[in-house]
This record gives C-alpha cells, structure tokens and sequence, in this order.
C-alpha cells in the first residue's frame, strides 16, 4: 500500500498531460485515519465518473457492536452513515471547472426507505466467535481476506477534473486531500457524529423489527400504527404531507404492542385472510394501500409510515397489458382460448390485462408470496368480477377466464395467502371477504358486519367456491446462448421504470414497490448474473431465486463482481423484483 504522499507526489508529476495518464492513479492509499482506495477511473472527463472507497478499521470508526450484530441493524447503520456522508460531499463539492464531469463529489442519494446498499459495508462480527466474517468482492481482493468487525467501506464517485482533455491535477488534490478528509472525518467515526440520532435510528430499526416479526404470530399481514401519516406530499415526493389527517385504527381492529423501545403503540392489525378497503373517490383508500405495498421495507424517522409494517413477501398485484409471459400456467384463472391456445404452458409477446394479471398472480406464487395487494383502479374488470348479467348472457362454458373472486378464498385457505383489497365501484367482494374496512375523509371505519346484512339482500356472485386447481409449478430457463462471460456486456437503468441487457429492454415500470434507481441498476446485474451463471435448464424459477438470495444474504451484492471495482450505486431488492424482471426479459429461454 502506497502512502497519501505519494499519490500526491504523483498527481503532480501527471498535471496537465493527457487524461489517460489518470490511469495511473489506481490503488490504495494509507491516510493515516483511513485508507483511499481508487478503484476504477474513467476513461475521459465526459465518462461516468470514477469509482472510489474508503476503508476505516473497526477500531478507528469505533461504532457500538450493538448497532450492527444483526442484519437489520447493519443495514440501519449503513444506511445511516451513507446519508451522513453523501450530505458531507455536498457541502463540500466544488464542481471544478472544466469538462465534463471535473470536480463531481457524490454518494448514493438515499429516499424514504432503508435499503441495503453498496455504497457501504459495515463488517459484521460473528455472534460465536466475535470475529468479523470473511468478505469477497472488492474486499477480499483489495487483501483484506478478513474483516474486522466494524470495519466500514464507504464507496462514491469522483469526476475527475480536466481541461478539454487535459489532466488538472491540482483541483483534483484539493478534493482528495482538503475535502474528502473532513468528509470521512465527521461522518465515518462515530466519536464525530450526532451519537444520538444514530442511536434512535438504531433503535426504530429493533421496533420495526419486532414488528415484522410478531405479525404471523398474532395471525396478521399487516400493521398501521395510530398517528400515521399515509399521505405523501405530491406525485412527485415520498415525504410526508403537510396537514394530513393522522391514521386512527377502529377499534375493532386496534391491538396495542409493547415495543422494545418506544413502549406501547397502538393501531390497525389487518388479519390474514381477505380483507376489503372501500369508500368514496378521495377518501384515502388508495392511499392505504399504497402506504402497505411500500411496508415492505422500514422507513426512516420523520416519514409518517415508519410503524406502518407488512408481510415482507407482499406483492402488488395489477394488470399489465402488453407485458411479456414466458411458459407461465394461467389455467387456474384462464383457460379454453380460442385457437386451443395453451394455457397451462402460456406464452405471448404482447399480453392483454386478464392474461398479465393471471400471469403476474401465479408469479407471485411462485415467488413465495403470502400477501396480495390489489386495487380494482389498475384490475383487469374481467380478471376481477363477472356480474350476474353477464353470467347469464354469456354462457360460462364461452367465457374463457375464472374471476379472482372465485380463486380468492382458495387462495388462502389452500396457500395460506392473504388478500388486500381496494374496492369503489363493485360490492361483489362483500359476499368473501372477512373484514370490510371503508375509508371516510382518511379515516377507516369497520362496516363488516353492515355491509355483509346489506349483501345478503343481493344474489351471490356465483355458485362456484371450488378448491384451487392443480397447476405447473416448475419451471426451468435456459441461459441465452447470445450472452456471455463479457464485462463487455451493456448494461443500463433507466429509473425504476425500464433496464437493459445487452441492449434488450426489460419494462419495469409497473413494478410498483421496486422504489430505487440503484434496485433497477442492480437488477441488471443480477439478470446478467442469472443467464450467464446459474440458468442450466435444470434449475426452477424457485431454485434459482433461492440461490441468489442465499448468496446476497452471505456475501452481498459485492459478489457479483470479480474485482475490487464494485459498482458504488446499487441497491439491493427483494427476490420478488428479481423474479418479476427475468419474467419480463424477452429473452427468457424457457
């Protein structure tokens, strides 16, 4: 390892030659409190930008062993001093005249959930043995084959400065000599930080955890602490809205629990089974549901949704027309097509809503899901309900599709997945569901037992409430033949909303509770690492989201590069996001 002198001695000696001379830079440098490591540079000013970390031992950063000795925890903090430094860089970044990128300074910009992120690594310790656990990726190549607990690596991005395409040297060493420095210095230690504002992140963190954790046990999917605030700001903003109506649990549903560390909460526990929020246009039912289906991750303190916690393996259920299916078997839900379609084994370019809707259902099956979201405002009708009418004017026999509200009760009662349902227009789902929640001007009231005395008075909605069928769970891609070992290989985000592959696009953007750019990004790297590594033939859907869940919950996202040059901006997302891109890969193998 070289020392901070030299890389400045070297900077000097490169000053005002051709930008390719930055290549010479590369490596670890010691700065005494810290280590420098310059891990990839960019191949001209107009490139993206170049990818650096520091490297802080455990015993200098100094942070609690409490903070970080479960996962949860660890992510917390990361996420934590991830903020604490991106902040730092942006008071301090200079934005260097010049080309291109010179003089950027930036972290990974974090929003209103805590994800797991590359853009830093606290070095967990073994609770047996109290050593840190062996890395891979940039860290065990950069020599550090065991990490001491504590350590933390902290990844950015650097535009280093030019002139047209000549090297400015002297404003690159005022960003990593006078400003970097006191970045690391009141961000990564915790003897400089604000101790108490980690500590009631910490401490959130533990109770939404405990809540996470208790839910099956006391039979619920889901939970929404009284004074939540669900409406967000804007369209465009996840913070919370300014002067809404707090949430308040009827008290037919309220439970209180006993929190590790706030003590009492009270509020809304949404039993398994099917429960049905209605109401008015505007009156916040929607929003519910919105405010479930991103419960899925914690929030930070100060969002208004950090107590509202779901089932983990929640997925948001809605049509997707013209969406890509590969070999799914939609025959529990459609079946008979003309032209004796197949649809046990279905595939097509361009998918209508009913058949996305019923693909994207025995997806999430597939995924592991035990909690269905659904609003009827982005429902396929005709996935949905078939009114009594339209039963007898259209023989069954020559309706191909089997409404949900006939596989919605099977569903549970055979599977063990609960549905939420968001219902304005159609009172059919009174007849099945177990609770019946209306939301007035943002306030839930429990009309079960009305609502339930009014739909008797109606004719039932159909007469079958039948077992689930028998169906194809098993299903085995080949990797793409065109694609290989290629550091080469495009890849490409664009927001949440789409990705690409070697230049095949893969549509995302109905995938609502995927909530990060850096989760698309990182996306693309685990399809890439899924066709070119593990698709065999042999290995189911299943099998194969099991193995990179095994293998990011042991070595990180960081295992999917071979070298010290990790990616400093990607995410991590659930198996459910994993398993629903490749879906949409139109270059599945199946």
């Amino acid at each position: 390892m070289k020392s901070s002198e030299e890389l400045r001695n070297r900077l000097r000696s490169i000053d005002h030659r051709g930008y390719p001379a930055y290549k010479d830079l590369k490596g670890e440098y010691d700065f005494g409190d810290y280590v420098l490591s310059i891990d990839h540079v960019q191949g001209d000013p107009f490139a993206a930008p170049s990818r650096l970390s520091v490297h802080v031992a455990g015993r200098k950063a100094a942070f609690p062993v409490e903070y970080y000795d479960t996962y949860a925890k660890r992510i917390t903090l990361q996420d934590h001093l991830t903020r604490l430094f991106g902040a730092q860089l942006a008071k301090g970044s200079m934005q260097a005249k010049g080309s291109g990128k010179s003089g950027l300074l930036a972290a990974s910009r974090c929003g209103q959930e805590v994800l797991e992120r590359t853009a830093c690594r606290v070095c967990g310790a073994d609770p047996e043995t109290g050593s840190g656990k062996a890395l891979s990726g940039a860290d065990a190549s950069s020599g550090h084959r065991n990490a001491d607990p504590g350590r933390v690596i902290l990844r950015f991005e650097a535009g280093f400065p030019a002139r047209g395409r000549t090297i400015d040297a002297r404003e690159l060493e005022k960003m990593l000599f006078d400003i970097l420095p006191g970045c690391v210095q009141n961000s990564l230690y915790y003897r400089r930080i604000n101790q108490n504002k980690l500590k009631a992140a910490i401490e959130l963190c533990e109770d939404q955890q405990y809540i996470r954790e208790i839910l099956p046990k006391l039979g619920l999917c889901a939970f929404i602490a009284n004074g939540s605030i669900l409406p967000r700001q804007s369209g465009v903003s996840d913070r919370p809205m300014e002067g809404a109506v707090p949430f308040r649990s009827p008290a037919s549903l309220e439970l209180t629990l006993d929190l590790p560390n706030r003590g009492s909460v009270s509020g809304m526990g949404i039993p398994k089974g099917i429960t049905l929020f209605v109401g008015g246009g505007y009156h916040g039912k929607s929003t519910v549901l919105q405010a479930l289906q991103n419960a899925v991750y914690n929030h930070i303190g100060g969002d208004g949704r950090e107590l509202v916690i779901a089932d983990a393996s929640a997925w948001k259920l809605r049509s997707e027309d013209g969406r890509s299916i590969s070999g799914v078997d939609i025959s529990p839900f459609i079946r008979q097509l003309p032209g004796r379609k197949d649809t046990r084994h279905f595939s097509t370019e361009d998918a209508s809503g009913s058949t996305s809707q019923a693909a994207n259902l025995m997806e999430s099956m597939e995924s592991g899901s035990s909690l269905i979201l659904i609003d009827e405002d982005t429902s396929a009708t005709n996935f949905m309900i078939r009114d009594k009418l339209m039963q007898q004017v259209v023989a069954p026999e020559e309706e191909p599709i089997i409404p949900f509200i006939e596989r919605v009760r099977s569903l549970y009662e055979d599977f063990g997945i609960s549905s939420i349902i968001v219902a304005g227009s159609s009172g059919s789902y009174f007849h099945v569901a177990d609770h019946i929640i209306q939301m007035k001007e943002y306030v839930p009231l429990d009309i079960t037992e009305k609502a339930k005395e009014a739909a008797a008075a109606f004719p039932v909605f159909s007469s079958r409430q039948e077992k689930f069928p028998e169906y194809s769970k098993k299903r085995c891609p080949r990797p793409n033949g065109a694609l290989k070992k290629d550091d080469r290989l495009k890849l490409k985000a664009l927001g949440t909303s789409e990705l690409s592959l070697n230049h095949d696009a893969v549509e995302l953007r109905y995938l609502e509770q995927l909530r990060d750019s850096e989760q698309t990004m990182a996306l693309a790297y685990l399809l890439k690492y899924l066709e070119i590594s593990l698709m065999d033939g042999q290995r189911s859907m299943t099998e194969l989201a099991d193995l990179v869940e095994k293998q990011l919950d042991a070595q990180g996202l960081e295992s999917l590069f071979p070298s010290r040059d990790v990616r400093s901006s990607l995410a991590r997302p659930r198996r459910q996001e994993i398993l629903a891109c490749v879906n949409r890969y139109r270059k599945l193998n199946l």
